[in-house]
């Protein structure tokens, strides 16, 4: 099912006498019924971007103008990255701290990917993660699906900001949307309590109010405690960080599966 709004029959008529011109540019001779063939199959794509990929053909092709030349410029121009950075953006996704920035595709390719991935052939997962993205991906550009990137979030706040901002930035999320993200994730001013609590990790020395005293010298003899742990509790707390890791994937894994089912749905 094709999600971009169809040209308007007028806009239609301008791209067939586009692809005309484009083509005697590049010493073709077209007929009018071709052109018009032509343009109602790119009719289903955004205006500008086959205006753009006119204009690549018109600077990049030696040869004739074909429509699998002008798709293939307009679909690699939809925002989707290729299938190296595709995996690298993955791989963030093992780090529960990470808020990562990822797309329906890179999504459905690491589900597909996981069970290789878990027995531990890094090099074989990624060969299955490759394989499944380019096929999805091939498949939402055949269906002129438009990319759709969607925030999965970390643990780290901070980090959270940086991976929203830097998205904003790429234009992968909707300025509009990402200033929610960013509405949601923010940190209110710093009180002299809060400012106390931070005294206890860089030690600088503010007072705090009576009624967070207490509180505070918990939070200290927690600390203390944490740092006697012994071998055994150390052990625990890295089973439980890698339980809390295996829940996230899990996730992951349960929301593409909703969107491979969107997906065989429509």
């Amino acid at each position: 099912m094709n999600s971009f709004e169809r040209m308007a029959p007028d806009q239609i008529a301008r791209l067939t006498l586009a692809i005309t011109a484009t083509a005697e540019v590049l010493g073709q001779t077209i007929t009018s019924e071709a052109a018009e063939m032509m343009a109602d199959d790119l009719a289903d794509y955004p205006a500008e971007a086959v205006a753009g990929s006119l204009k690549a053909c018109r600077r990049e092709l030696t040869g004739k103008l074909t429509l699998a030349a002008i798709l293939q410029r307009v679909q690699a121009a939809d925002g989707r990255p290729g299938k190296d950075e595709a995996w690298a953006i993955a791989m963030t996704t093992n780090d529960e701290f990470e808020t990562v920035v990822l797309t329906d595709e890179i999504q459905l390719a690491l589900a597909a990917a996981k069970p290789v991935l878990d027995a531990g052939d890094k090099i074989g997962a990624r060969m299955a993660f490759i394989s499944a993205y380019e096929r999805f991906v091939g498949q939402a550009r055949e269906d002129a699906k438009p990319v759709n990137w969607h925030v999965s979030v970390g643990f780290d706040a901070n980090r959270r900001i940086q991976a929203v901002t830097k998205a904003m930035e790429l234009k992968r999320i909707p300025r509009e949307h990402g200033q929610k993200y960013l509405a949601d994730l923010s940190i209110g001013p710093v009180t002299d309590d809060g400012r106390a609590i931070a005294g206890l990790l860089t030690g600088t020395v503010t007072q705090p109010a009576p009624a967070l005293r207490k509180k505070l010298e918990l939070v200290k003899h927690s600390m203390l405690e944490m740092r006697k742990a012994s071998a055994e509790r150390k052990t625990e707390m890295r089973i439980e960080a890698a339980n809390e890791l295996a829940d996230r994937r899990a996730l992951l894994i349960k929301q593409a599966q909703e969107l491979e089912d969107r997906r065989a749905a429509q």
